[in-house]
């Protein structure tokens, strides 16, 4: 199994790197389903004020980073979804840790009742599974309409889990999928995007990741946009598209992903 290093660069030029496994294969599904022990060490004497930030290396300097997190949000898990685990593989890959964050949508159409949400994330499981050989739900996590939030694919929400979600890299990424279709012209409900926003500050502040910098990553796959080895700079909250060959989310979503960054920064506290 092969592995690479992808850094992310941060507003403020700060470079966090880290390796870990790859998956081979991933891509936006475009088939209409329906959907230590010991004696313990002597206690620190009191700090005389406040814990200085964290100091990351810099080019072998230290240089001080504020620490901005973010709440975790309501998270619908697989099992109140209903996921069958006797389906899916029981391997599960993890990164270093998640930089980037990757939207996608489902092409499931946008009428759906949001009770009928559960059902149709089965579907997308089965089919992830028996047709497309994905071993999961290629997504990490997935968004209706209504702005709840679902756990996709398995190993832990608050875990950099690898998925399968974007041909070339899946490391270092986490897949979020908009429940719908979002060509030009169509409204985005605004609880969808403020349930991405939320998610992902959460997510990103768990790396230290500023919602608003970008990202380096190393292609996997000669067919995604860039060939096998390419180092490609990405947006830290980017669409589908940027990495494939594919109009997904979709224009509309897309063009909405300014908002997103800048809300998901200010959620964590960024100025």
């Amino acid at each position: 199994m092969r592995s690479f290093q992808a850094a992310s660069i941060g507003a403020a030029g700060v470079a966090l790197a880290g390796t870990a496994a790859l998956t081979a294969w991933g891509a936006h599904i475009t088939t209409p389903y329906a959907s230590v022990r010991g004696e313990a060490p002597p206690r620190p004497s009191p700090l005389p004020g406040p814990v200085p930030p964290m100091a990351l290396p810099v080019s072998g300097l230290a240089r001080s980073v504020p620490l901005y997190t973010a709440p975790q949000p309501d998270i619908i898990t697989r099992a109140r979804w209903g996921a069958d685990e006797s389906l899916r593989d029981k391997g599960t890959r993890y990164a270093d840790a998640v930089r980037t964050v990757v939207l996608h949508h489902t092409d499931t159409g946008n009428a759906y009742d949001c009770s009928q949400v559960p059902g149709m994330i089965r579907n997308l499981y089965t089919g992830h599974v028996k047709d497309r050989g994905w071993g999961d739900i290629a997504y990490n996590f997935l968004i209706d309409k209504c702005g709840t939030i679902y756990e996709g694919r398995a190993g832990g929400i608050e875990r950099p889990v690898i998925g399968a979600h974007t041909v070339g890299f899946n490391n270092e990424t986490m897949g979020v999928a908009a429940i719908g279709t979002f060509p030009a012209g169509t409204t985005v409900p605004q609880d969808m995007i403020d349930a991405i926003a939320k998610l992902s500050a959460w997510k990103l502040g768990l790396s230290g990741t500023d919602p608003r910098g970008h990202t380096r990553l190393i292609s996997t796959s000669d067919a995604s946009r860039y060939h096998k080895g390419r180092s490609a700079v990405f947006k830290v909250i980017s669409g589908h598209r940027d990495g494939f060959f594919t109009d997904c989310p979709g224009r509309a979503l897309y063009d909405r992903l300014p908002e997103i960054r800048a809300q998901a920064a200010r959620i964590q506290g960024r100025r």
